[in-house]
């Protein structure tokens, strides 16, 4: 039996990406991580990515690989994730939902991270592309951008109504240039924001302050 990634899908499914046709998708995507990462210069990012990535030169901030149990990097780490509340400006969640798990205690966790008005970029393979057939039988799991929009308000985040389409169509080629709405390309971006939290507080609604320590290093 093939070694299970969080959610419980095969790891075969994480190890696309390391391949040619997974590679040619991540690459097409990394211009695009590099500018959302660029445009909050501080407080620092979180970037959660399905395989290692060049995350030089991008400033402050932490990329951590999906592994087998666990997010890998500069620290290890499950959920919740290991920063304070409020502490980051930007995330990053690059095909978590098709490598790592439960999708939307992550995205929790994300909206809990993020400063008022700080941004979550989300990319998300789409069903509709004929490049589903190069991850066919892996056990990766598309969505579309409208079911992603919900889960992003479940968590309290408010998605931009427009996603962008990122990467080949078919051929195993670089495509690093973005089309507004998915198209038929191999994936897409949702971004959303955290919504400004009222100078006049709830009632009854208490700040959520948490501080997780990431696991030791195996």
């Amino acid at each position: 039996m093939p070694a299970l990634s969080p959610n419980g899908q095969p790891a075969a499914g994480q190890a696309w990406f390391a391949s040619e046709a997974g590679q040619a998708l991540v690459q097409s995507e990394l211009p695009l991580i590099r500018r959302a990462l660029g445009e909050r210069p501080a407080p620092p990012w979180a970037w959660f990515a399905p395989c290692p990535v060049p995350a030089d030169g991008c400033g402050r901030g932490a990329c951590l690989v999906a592994g087998e149990d666990a997010w890998e990097g500069a620290l290890r780490c499950g959920l919740p994730l290991p920063f304070a509340s409020e502490s980051l400006s930007t995330v990053v969640l690059q095909h978590a939902r098709a490598v790592a798990g439960p999708i939307d205690a992550l995205l929790e966790e994300c909206e809990r991270v993020l400063v008022d008005g700080g941004k979550l970029h989300l990319i998300a393979l789409n069903p509709l592309s004929p490049y589903r057939l190069r991850w066919r039988d892996t056990g990766l799991a598309a969505g579309e951008p409208l079911t992603w929009r919900r889960r992003l308000r479940r968590a309290g985040l408010e998605p931009e109504p427009v996603s962008r389409g990122v990467g080949p169509v078919w051929k195993i080629q670089v495509r690093e240039e973005t089309r507004d709405g998915p198209g038929l390309a191999a994936a897409y971006v949702v971004c959303a924001q955290k919504r400004v939290v009222p100078l006049i507080p709830v009632a009854g609604k208490a700040p959520r302050v948490r501080l997780q320590h990431g696991l030791t290093a195996g």
